[in-house]
């Protein structure tokens, strides 16, 4: 039945969200003419003008929405106040007829509730996001649970209780426009004694109100029904067209509007104006009602002519159901609805967290951010605030609108910052069960207090906390926290209190810092946490690992979040700040945030390598012309892991093999000595020539369409010439004369996926070495080669040139880190395992080149956007690496054949591009011949590498492609396995 209960009311506030949503669109749809909301003095009136303007794209057009203060600022009552609204529509409209309106009295102070005081109850949270992803408040509540009821009137004053919260469907409303309506739910008798509760008469109409009545008084008149269930009283009610001129009557004229409006008869809307008409009520029994002012003669007078005015009304008693009744009293109420009780209305959407960027804690928040790293105990509630990394926090504790960055804040306390008209801050500090009418403190008697620490707390006789000057003003919300504290140990007599401090300060009562409150700041402050929590969102769901793509899309960033974003980057270390930068990319649709997180990438690699470069002073020329010829390479297990930043982060694990090219090593470096002060750099495959008489040109690297650009990173890497500074001429002296350095690849199509490129670089550093006298491990040409591709800032992973170093099988990995070594081991499998995959082994050339597209950009920002498919893959991508070695190891072929295939699933899933219909096309071809299957480097065109089943030859598969693609550039390759 609870769960009939909450679909019925989460559906009937879906359909008042859509009535909503028709109100803001639609300029036909029945909304309201007015919307009034009444305000203890022109102070709370302004932060309501002010809280409305903010959402003025949220609210209907066509309706007036007005905040009245109290007359003079002074107390008149609920009535008093509703007389007001009558007076101000008498005077926009002249007559009340057609109209419909709707009033929110909200001008209480929240004595109970002293961080609602400044903005209002009206305005204050409610735990619930809204549909469209506002933070929502009991205003915005209001709204949207009472768009439909326009519709459902027709014309009419609809009066509401700011502090009450209702949750109904308004189709159930039948209310013909007569007399009054009083809207009642079904409550529990538990709950109606602590509220007004109607008596229903045998007509529908209310017979009597019972104002706060015993559980034995409820059930003696008769007002518990079967279910333990009361008719409570809402602060809901209906006033006719005709009873609202009734009403008016009593301020027709001034002399009237002065009797009835004061803070002396101060009317009271539940006491004064619904008495009169319940059928059971007499004016004997009238002129003895609790007044919301005190018993006097004006308001005895007043009483009579209300009678008069509105005996002849009835009341009729709306009881609607299922219906739910939310009063937002007390701290501790909220406090508990805010740890726990929120479930209750989890079908409503409602939760614990709102708008929050709270992890890993059962805290709850609203339009918090709570740093990971602080230490906060059960049952906390942060309410637009900041808790840092080094804070403390104890339990059962509500903070609302603060920052705490290393303070120690006690159990039981709720502190509550406020800025004042004048620029200065106060936070208001008291415990949680501190009811503010009363004259305690932390449950310690205010007198006490005040006669211990021979200090005076009030002007007046009015001594409670609500009235008692305590708290300190300051410059700053971080100075205002410190004095609060500050004020808790000086009530508790702890060692570090400073007595005196607290005495010099000019102090505030919780009501003058609420008389004083600046409205602008409270929405600033809003919106300085509503960016926050967003950037804080954006930090922490890169640290859980939440993609990228899942964020909600921004248009811009505000100022605040960018000093954020200023003041994270500075201290992020690489793996924050690149991801900062493509989160933000992605979430604005920046192109140059994106752009951002490539370079922190080659920067911090760059920046690590050129801190590592030494210059080799010892270099000779030791011969006249030297060449070096490099076999290609297959990629079989691990590619991608290899590449920046995944290996700088999670380390790598590769494994290849050389082969060779038509019986060829096709990559070649020669180094020439020549008798000019010069360095000559050829090119024949690029066509491309460059001679070089001064050193400057030489040392500018980092330019990706510099023809040159990979032998200018040789001479850096291998220290012949310095990263800054000297001379070429005396470089050249001491190496003994200048030098051509020719380099090509032959016979090898662009695109391959066999690792020339990066080959390449490698046969420079081997030729230069050799050349230059330089003597060198297989360690140093690996370190070397890595740290000229990184000079060149390509991007790309360390595999490719240590596959073609040296011949063989190589199994590679590396550890996490900036400054990548490689741990090189040669794998010596079986020799009848070497002569199976000689056999058995063919490399494939699709006839296309990979289309031009930013590979790398796609791979790695998958892989830097926290994609799960992507990381998986990665991840599992080094695993399969050492199977392979396992099973080679081992002998078995077949084995290292299936995983080759897996690693042809994974390698799709860090990047589609990899294969394409020609690809798929290929393998389809042969999948009978075949046994597993992979492409070379990254795909997408080059060559495809297969194992053939047992038995199946070479010439099988080349038949079988020559009969699918006839004379196209598809075709089996002529390869072999360099083994020594």
């Amino acid at each position: 039945m609870r769960n009939l209960y909450s679909l019925f009311l989460s559906q009937a506030y879906q359909d008042c969200w859509d009535d909503y949503n028709r109100s803001l669109r639609l300029r036909n749809f029945p909304k309201w003419d007015y919307v009034i909301l009444t305000a203890s003095n022109e102070q709370q009136a302004e932060g309501f003008r002010k809280q409305i303007e903010e959402r003025k794209d949220f609210l209907p057009k066509e309706t007036t929405f007005v905040a009245i203060p109290d007359r003079d600022g002074k107390r008149v009552g609920s009535g008093g106040a509703t007389l007001e609204v009558l007076k101000y529509l008498h005077e926009q409209e002249e007559t009340f007829d057609n109209l419909c309106v709707l009033v929110i009295h909200s001008g209480g102070d929240s004595k109970r509730v002293p961080q609602y005081s400044a903005l209002g109850k009206l305005f204050s949270p409610v735990p619930h996001a809204l549909p469209n992803g506002r933070n929502s408040t009991l205003f915005d509540e209001f709204m949207i649970c009472m768009s439909s009821v326009p519709s459902r009137i027709r014309e009419g004053m609809v009066l509401l209780s700011g502090d009450v919260l209702l949750l109904f469907n308004p189709l159930q409303i039948d209310y013909n426009n007569v007399g009054a309506a009083a809207i009642s739910f079904k409550e529990h008798v538990e709950t109606g004694k602590n509220h007004g509760v109607y008596l229903n008469g045998e007509n529908g109409n209310v017979k009597c109100c019972l104002q706060k009545k015993s559980v034995e008084v409820l059930r003696e008149v008769g007002a518990v029904n079967e279910s333990d269930c009361v008719d409570i009283d809402t602060g809901a009610l209906i006033f006719s067209t005709e009873m609202m001129k009734s009403l008016y009557s009593l301020i027709a004229t001034e002399e009237d509007y002065d009797r009835h409006v004061n803070e002396k008869t101060r009317l009271s809307l539940y006491a004064d104006f619904l008495y009169p008409l319940a059928e059971d009520s007499t004016l004997e029994a009238f002129y003895q009602e609790k007044p919301e002012g005190e018993f006097c003669q004006k308001l005895t007078e007043a009483r009579e002519r209300v009678w008069k005015v509105l005996r002849p009304y009835r009341m009729k008693l709306l009881r609607l159901a299922p219906a739910k009744f939310i009063h937002f009293g007390t701290t501790r109420e909220i406090l508990e609805l805010m740890s726990g009780g929120v479930d209750e209305y989890r079908e409503l959407g409602w939760s614990r967290l709102i708008g929050s960027s709270i992890k890993d804690s059962d805290t709850a928040g609203y339009n918090s951010v709570l740093s990971s790293r602080a230490d906060i105990s059960k049952d906390c509630y942060l309410e637009v605030s900041y808790v840092h990394g080094e804070a403390k926090v104890g339990e059962h504790c509500v903070l609302s609108y603060i920052d705490i960055h290393d303070e120690v804040i006690p159990d039981n306390v709720v502190m509550h910052g406020l800025k004042q008209r004048d620029g200065k801050f106060i936070v208001r500090i008291f415990g949680v069960n501190d009811n503010p009418k009363e004259n305690r403190l932390f449950d310690m008697d205010l007198e006490q207090i005040e006669k211990d620490l021979d200090v005076k707390l009030w002007l007046d006789d009015s001594h409670t906390l609500w009235s008692a000057a305590l708290y300190p003003e300051a410059d700053t919300i971080e100075e205002a926290v410190s004095a609060a504290l500050n004020l808790y140990a000086v009530v508790h007599g702890e060692e570090q209190a400073d007595l005196s401090a607290w005495k010099a300060a000019p102090k505030k009562s919780l009501c003058s810092g609420f008389n004083d409150a600046d409205p602008d700041a409270i929405i600033a402050w809003n919106r300085r946490m509503a960016d926050l929590v967003t950037m804080d969102e954006i930090a922490k769901a890169i640290r859980n690992k939440i993609p990228a793509a899942k964020l909600r899309k921004m248009k811009s960033l505000t100022k605040i979040q960018k000093e954020w974003l200023e003041r994270r980057i500075k201290k992020a270390d690489f793996s924050e700040k690149m991801r900062l930068h493509y989160y933000l990319g992605v979430i604005l649709d920046d192109e140059d945030e994106v752009q951002e997180c490539f370079r922190t990438i080659q920067s911090e690699v760059l920046a690590s390598t050129i801190k590592n470069l030494s210059y080799n002073e010892n270099a000779r020329i030791v011969t006249e012309k030297h060449t070096v010829k490099l076999p290609l390479r297959v990629n079989w297990g691990g590619g991608w892991s290899d590449t920046p930043p995944y290996c700088n982060e999670n380390g790598g694990t590769v494994l290849n093999v050389a082969i060779l090219l038509n019986g060829q090593k096709p990559v070649e470096v020669t180094l020439e000595k020549i008798s000019e002060k010069k360095i000559v750099f050829d090119s024949r495959d690029m066509d491309v020539h460059g001679e070089f008489d001064t050193i400057e040109p030489l040392q500018a690297t980092g330019d990706p369409f510099d023809p040159f650009a990979l032998q200018k990173a040789c001479l850096l890497a291998c220290g012949i010439i310095p990263k800054e500074g000297s001379s070429l001429e005396e470089i050249l002296d001491r190496l003994g004369g200048g030098f051509e350095m020719h380099s090509e690849v032959t016979n090898v199509p662009k695109g391959s996926g066999l690792g020339t490129s990066s080959i390449l670089s490698a046969a420079c550093v081997k030729a230069v070495f050799e050349f230059m006298g330089i003597a060198y491990t297989e360690e140093d040409l690996y370190a070397h080669v890595l740290a000229m591709e990184q000079i060149m800032s390509t991007g790309g992973g360390w595999q490719d040139q240590v596959g073609g170093i040296t011949p063989g099988l190589k199994y590679i990995t590396s550890m996490p880190g900036i400054d990548q070594k490689l741990k090189v081991t040669h794998v010596e499998i079986p020799e009848a395992a070497k002569q199976e995959l000689s056999d058995r082994f063919v490399l494939i050339y699709t006839g296309q080149r990979r289309l031009a597209r930013n590979l790398l950009r796609d791979v790695v920002g998958r892989y830097v956007g926290n994609e799960p498919e992507s990381l998986f893959a990665l991840e599992e991508i080094q695993k399969t690496a050492a199977l392979m070695r396992f099973e080679l190891e081992r002998g078995n072929v077949d084995g290292f054949a299936s995983l080759l295939d897996y690693h042809w699933e994974l390698s799709k899933k860090v990047d589609a591009g990899s294969s394409n219909t020609l690809i798929e096309q290929i393998f389809s071809s042969i999948e009978e011949l075949i046994v597993g299957k992979l492409v070379c480097g990254a795909g997408g065109g080059g060559f495809l590498q297969v194992i053939l089943k047992k038995g199946v030859t070479r010439q099988q598969v080349e038949e079988r492609l020559n009969e699918v693609f006839m004379d196209s550039l598809v075709g089996v390759a002529d390869c072999r396995l360099v083994w020594e």
